[in-house]
């Protein structure tokens, strides 16, 4: 008979490895073992443990140096996730992205937050601001978010598009309008730039509302 500490403990390792998938991606650069095992509060020892596992799923590899960073495996997991939302969406990305000079981004609803499905940087940009997919925030927190909210909660804002600035990343600004596709979570297609720059903001919320009539 198995008892509840037994069937327990599988999980909290489990915990632990999606965990260290989470600070991974949250990340700016790579991590090493002992930074990882700092942030998740873990002895290295068992850090190593859960490292291990993971890479031999090609959910986490080394750099050069041998520092911790996502690993490809993770794209084909989330390869299906929202596949339809995504085959609509990129091609607007894709346009926008190149259009505007900027990283254009899907944001989908997950459970009480906001997380980047895929996102598209720009070819002709000197600089582009990347928005790594799997990034997650707070309905209430950054544009995208706010966009995700107003369908959720059907209440519609001042404005036909949410801006934020510094809110999810200090320095990054943000324009989002939500999207809304039949059979998919609550949306949002957005785009972000370096606070600061002389965009108009109004026109690049226009063009993200046709970006998302289009996607539907």
């Amino acid at each position: 008979m198995v008892t509840d500490g037994s069937a327990a403990a599988p999980l909290q390792t489990l915990s632990r490895g999606i965990t260290a998938l989470e600070v991974l991606a949250g990340a700016d650069t790579a991590l090493s073992i002992g930074q990882l095992a700092a942030r998740l509060g873990l002895h290295r020892s068992i850090v190593y443990r859960i490292v291990r596992t993971l890479e031999g799923h090609g959910l986490v590899s080394r750099d050069p140096a041998g520092d911790l960073k996502l690993g490809a495996g993770l794209a084909t997991l989330a390869r299906n996730v929202s596949r339809d939302l995504q085959t609509a969406a990129l091609p607007e990305l894709t346009t926008l992205a190149h259009e505007l000079g900027m990283t254009a981004f899907l944001v989908v609803l997950d459970q009480n937050e906001a997380v980047t499905l895929v996102s598209v940087e720009p070819r002709a940009a000197f600089a582009a601001v990347a928005q790594r997919p799997g990034t997650r925030h707070p309905l209430d927190q950054g544009a995208p978010g706010r966009a995700v909210r107003r369908l959720v909660t059907r209440v519609p804002g001042e404005r036909f598009y949410e801006t934020s600035h510094g809110e999810v990343i200090p320095g990054l600004s943000c324009v989002a309008v939500p999207l809304e596709v039949p059979g998919q979570p609550p949306a949002a297609l957005a785009v972000v730039y370096l606070t600061g720059a002389d965009v108009e903001v109004e026109a690049i919320g226009r063009r993200l509302a046709q970006a998302a009539h289009r996607t539907r």
